[in-house]
């Protein structure tokens, strides 16, 4: 992968070429990308992408990596979207834009607001969806709900923050270079969960629906959650590992 970034080049050209030369540029850039990825740099970081869903979205270390588990959030969000009705989705902690934008392309006839505490992540966002023509998406600095007073929304999605603070798996892998600031939320990882669920009844039009991808482990507290706020329609779903990983419900306004 970074010997095709650097080539500007496909696999197939890889294979199909073992005699190709490098420019000495090429293999002094091919040498620094393979030193970073040693010590443990993201290969999306390093090539700057990351596929998601259909889609390849622009990435840096001002972003979250877009992960295959979130297309999951992205595939029910798309499956309650009526096909030729107008609707208000709300995305929140957009990130690289994502999720926003991947909704957004696949259903034009709505209007996603995105919103991030991040200008530097909205940066990336927004210049996601110039390069994939996006147009449907406003972007909103907001600290979650701050800035949308008197808003509401047919769907709300979020993939917020909700590694617990202490959690191993934050000083592995990717996630050591990654955001922490959108990776972490508080001593059991649902502060971000349960501020949202608390906020987010005022927001949502009548039967609107929220969408929450979470922990491997939080699916029964999150139902839980939005269980105690008075939604209905309270399920989740695996991904393919087979692990509860988004969580939902559907707004009663008469409750």
């Amino acid at each position: 992968m970074l010997l095709a970034h650097v080539l500007a080049a496909n696999h197939a050209f890889l294979l199909t070429h073992p005699e190709h030369i490098l420019t000495s540029q090429q293999e002094a850039n091919f040498h620094h990308l393979v030193e970073q990825r040693s010590v443990g740099q993201p290969v999306a970081y390093l090539i700057g992408k990351r596929e998601f869903y259909d889609l390849i979205f622009n990435v840096n270390a001002a972003v979250l990596i877009p992960r295959p588990e979130t297309e999951l959030l992205v595939e029910w969000a798309l499956r309650l979207i009526p096909e030729h009705q107008f609707c208000e989705i709300l995305d929140l902690g957009t990130g690289s834009g994502a999720i926003a934008i991947t909704i957004a392309k696949h259903k034009p006839q709505t209007r996603v607001t995105a919103v991030d505490l991040s200008t530097d992540a909205l940066a990336v966002a927004s210049r996601n969806a110039n390069e994939l023509q996006v147009r449907n998406v406003d972007w909103i600095a907001s600290n979650w709900f701050d800035e949308l007073s008197g808003r509401k929304f047919d769907l709300i999605v979020s993939n917020p923050p909700y590694v617990a603070a202490h959690d191993p798996h934050l000083q592995r892998g990717d996630l050591r270079f990654e955001p922490q600031v959108a990776l972490s939320a508080g001593e059991d990882g649902l502060a971000c969960i349960t501020h949202i669920i608390q906020s987010v009844p005022q927001y949502l039009s009548p039967a609107g629906w929220l969408l929450l991808e979470h922990g491997y482990d939080q699916a029964s507290q999150c139902k839980r959650l939005l269980a105690e706020k008075d939604f209905s329609n309270i399920c989740s779903y695996p991904d393919l590992a087979g692990i509860m990983r988004v969580s939902g419900g559907q707004w009663n306004a008469e409750t």
